[in-house]
């Protein structure tokens, strides 16, 4: 109630409303009769339940109402505690503060006030407004072609604002920029016809761009004309059937393949490929068949080709391949492996295994996910793998990507003895290691802490634990026992990275002695036990050596000759031996390396250089014939302009996986074999295919454990087409075999076939055909037993021209039977034979 008496006269009526208004404040005059606004007597109460909630450039807050108020103070501050400065006065339980910057944090408070006073301050709370992400890389872009145009769409990437479209006429670019659309289509007028354009587009947002999207292309044409008559039609005679092969048209969708037995025709349609190859089967040998090709589209059908003819004959076979169905080995499923699987654009489907390796992980501190790049960039700590501060995050999303794809995990334990202690960028490397940067590796944390385990350990103390990381990734995937017997998608542990290297790859840590064999040894002893103490049955691998003089002489350490058993895998296996029967269990299970091939060309260049659509053909011959040094016994490394590893093997065959298989079963029987960092080269050219595909067949001929390709740098789409061979060959889910047959070439300098059978398909049989000679190979593959139809899948030089990625393409079917199949092998290719 005012204190003042009301008068009926004019001026104490002014008075009286002059003085109430002031003691109310901007809340006006109020009677106190409780419906005037006023809230009783009383100022209201301090709001409660505010909180508030980061937007991009905003932050929006609400609260309860507070009895009695007329509106609020709204109060912020960047700092804890005020000082508070009033922004808004709303009458609602809301606002949404829109003055702020991003990346800041703000501190908020709010009062109630009405005519007779204002509350005292909420609690407060704060908020860190940020902007969004840049959003995904678009997916599904297609490319329509038209009359000078083509038509884009995509699906929306979320969040985004609008897209880049960028054009080439050069497949995988460099890309130029065209449009900036906000929807997520676009019309690409004013083109050339009969010009193939490659496209990507990228996504917008106010926080940045996305990567491009996978590349879409197409070939603009005149409206209402068919393609012009295809060119270069071959004839190739084989036993019972001729092999055709022609160059693409432009704007062709499919072709009519038409055949006679008189020159000039009239013709008989045979068949109607989407390819620019065919199989025409069950002829009779001895007849001359003429054929010609002519190209469609949807607007009609072009003219015939040049005629070409060929007489199927009995012809002696190029090369034959002897299978013995008698001698198998199962295929393991973790040779179909690749290293960073989520982070490959266009990466080939159903593969089995990923790997997390790599110099990074020597010096990876999983307590904050700090890591060193050592000599790859400036000795730097940092947090490249993971900003995250969640212990052990960098490993815990990479396995867990893995699992979603379905794929199996390879992860890297720290065996140098020191971590990355800090973020704070390069390490002097004046006097290594400096100790003030890094922390030290402890193998079991139970011989220098009576501390239980803990999936949030402290990061102030000097150590940190390997038995707690691998405890700490098990229950970061609770119940799937990643580290058990029989996880659906296992994970592996690799201990450490090309440790002979250290002392160069990683001088911030191990100062520039190397570590010897016998401390290596003892570590690896020392560590595996530490992990099996905890998980009886992880799979571990090891040695990890960067390349052939860490297996052969541990970086010159040691005196090897060719033929000893003075090599550093006897020196390790025979320890390991000793101490796996001491311990109960073998302590490494899997012999692990890298392998680069080590070939160079007239002018010293490496193969794994050779990164040009163009080779010369001894460049090609350097590529497609490097994957035998890994088994071949008669490779003798002819071209190589500096063999040094034949020639420190004393002139003799390297055959590396023999001569390792022979020291195991020697030394340490039952211990596998992995290649888990291997490049052959020819990355944009066909070459690459064979080189990758040969690789893949001799893994699983030779019965290793696992495999793992590194990406190089660039593009690399037809190696990856050596994946593509052996897995969803079709397009889809099929896929090589899990048990290999023996097969032996009678001139494996041309053509090597790798056999398989399927335990999930009885009768079924797949094969993958190399040819890597320059012409093609006429091929008996004789000794499996066959009952079906062959369904024929192949890369060409010519079938991957204009590709995206390159993958084989069905070129037809031929029925098969008995113990013998006879196929004319184009040259540099490699064909997959589905036979069911």
């Amino acid at each position: 109630m005012p204190r003042w008496s009301t008068t009926k006269s004019i001026t104490g009526c002014f008075v009286y409303l002059l003085l109430a208004s002031l003691q109310a404040g901007c809340g006006g005059y109020s009677n106190g009769g409780g419906n005037g606004g006023g809230g009783g007597s009383n100022p209201p109460s301090a709001p409660t339940g505010l909180t508030a909630s980061a937007a991009n450039a905003q932050v929006n807050l609400t609260w309860n109402a507070a009895s009695g108020a007329t509106a609020y103070y709204v109060k912020r501050s960047t700092t804890s505690g005020g000082s508070y400065t009033q922004i808004a006065t709303p009458t609602a339980t809301s606002y949404a503060d829109n003055s702020v910057s991003n990346g800041t944090k703000y501190y908020y408070v709010v009062s109630a006030y009405n005519s007779y006073g204002q509350s005292a301050n909420s609690a407060e709370v704060s908020a860190t407004p940020m902007a969004p992400p840049p959003p995904a890389a678009p997916a599904g872009l297609e490319a329509v072609a038209g009359n000078m145009q083509v038509s884009l769409s995509w699906t929306a990437s979320t969040g985004a604002t609008s897209y880049h479209v960028k054009r080439s006429t050069t497949n995988g670019g460099p890309f130029t920029q065209v449009s900036a659309p906000t929807a997520a289509n676009f019309t690409d007028a004013g083109l050339t016809n009969g010009t193939i354009y490659y496209y990507v587009v990228s996504a917008l947002n106010s926080a940045g761009e996305s990567a491009n999207s996978s590349q879409a292309s197409a070939t603009p044409a005149a409206p209402g004309t068919p393609p012009p008559a295809p060119s270069g039609l071959g004839a190739t005679a084989g036993n019972a059937q001729v092999s055709l092969a022609w160059t693409a048209s432009a704007g062709a969708t499919s072709y009519h393949l038409k055949r006679s037995t008189t020159s000039g025709g009239p013709y008989t349609q045979v068949a109607a490929p989407s390819t620019t190859s065919d199989i025409d089967t069950g002829l009779t040998n001895g007849t001359t068949y003429y054929y010609v090709v002519s190209a469609l589209n949807t607007v009609g059908e072009s003219a015939n080709s040049a005629q070409a003819s060929a007489t199927p004959a009995i012809a002696a076979a190029d090369v034959t391949i002897t299978v013995n169905p008698s001698i198998t080995k199962p295929i393991s499923p973790y040779i179909y492996g690749i290293n960073f699987y989520s982070g490959i654009t266009g990466a080939p489907p159903l593969l089995t295994f990923d790997r997390a390796g790599g110099n990074r992980w020597t010096a990876y501190n999983w307590e904050t996910n700090a890591s060193n790049a050592g000599s790859d960039y400036l000795y730097n700590n940092d947090n490249y793998l993971s900003s995250s501060t969640v212990p052990a995050e960098a490993v815990r999303t990479f396995i867990a990507g893995d699992q979603s794809k379905g794929v199996a995990s390879l992860v890297t334990f720290q065996l140098q003895g020191l971590v990355s202690a800090d973020e704070s960028g390069p390490v002097s490397i004046a006097n290594p290691p400096d100790l003030t940067r890094f922390k030290t590796v402890v193998d079991k944390k139970s011989t220098v802490s009576n501390a239980p385990f803990t999936i949030t350990p402290p990061t102030t103390d000097a150590s940190v634990y390997m038995d707690e990381f691998a405890w700490a990734l098990d229950q970061k995937f609770s119940g799937m026992g990643i580290f058990g017997s029989s996880p659906t998608h296992p994970t592996f542990i690799s201990l450490d990275n090309e440790p002979e290297l250290w002392n160069s790859t990683h001088l911030e840590v191990q100062g520039s002695t190397p570590v010897t064999s016998d401390n290596y040894i003892t570590k690896t002893i020392n560590l595996a036990k530490a992990l099996k103490d905890q998980f009886p049955n992880v799979v571990i691998f090891g040695p990890v050596h960067y390349g052939f003089q860490g297996i052969y002489n541990w970086q010159g350490e040691l005196s090897a000759t060719p033929s000893g058993t003075n090599w550093f895998p006897d020196k390790y296996l025979q320890a390991l031996k000793t101490a796996s029967t001491t311990y109960g269990k073998p302590l490494v299970d899997v012999y692990d390396f890298h392998w680069y091939a080590e070939e160079y060309d007239s002018n010293g260049t490496r193969i794994l250089n050779l990164t040009s659509a163009t080779l010369s053909d001894a460049q090609v011959q350097l590529i497609v014939q490097s994957p035998r040094a890994l088994w071949d016994p008669t490779f003798t490394d002819t071209g190589n302009s500096n063999p040094w590893i034949y020639r420190e093997l004393g002139s003799t065959p390297i055959n590396l996986l023999s001569r390792l298989e022979n020291k195991i079963n020697a030394e340490n029987p039952g211990m596998k074999i992995s290649i888990t960092e291997y490049e052959n080269g020819g990355w944009n050219h066909i070459a690459g295919t064979i080189a990758q595909a040969d690789n893949l067949g001799i893994f699983g001929s030779q019965g290793l454990f696992a495999a793992n390709f590194w990406p190089p740098n660039g593009t690399y789409s037809y190696a990856l087409a050596g994946f593509r061979a052996y897995r969803g060959f079709d397009g889809a889910n099929a896929s090589f075999g899990d048990t290999s047959l023996e097969a032996t070439s009678s001139n494996v300098q041309n053509v090597v076939v790798y056999a398989s059978t399927d335990s999930t398909t009885p009768g079924r049989t797949v094969f993958v055909a190399i040819n890597r000679c320059t012409s093609a190979q006429l091929t008996a593959i004789n000794g499996a037993t066959l009952s079906g139809t062959a369904h024929v899948y192949q890369i060409t030089a010519a079938s991957a021209q204009g590709q995206n990625p390159v993958a084989p393409v069905a070129i037809g079917t031929m029925a098969v039977g008995g113990a013998s199949m006879t196929i004319t092998l184009p040259a540099l290719s490699v064909t997959t034979i589905d036979v069911h």
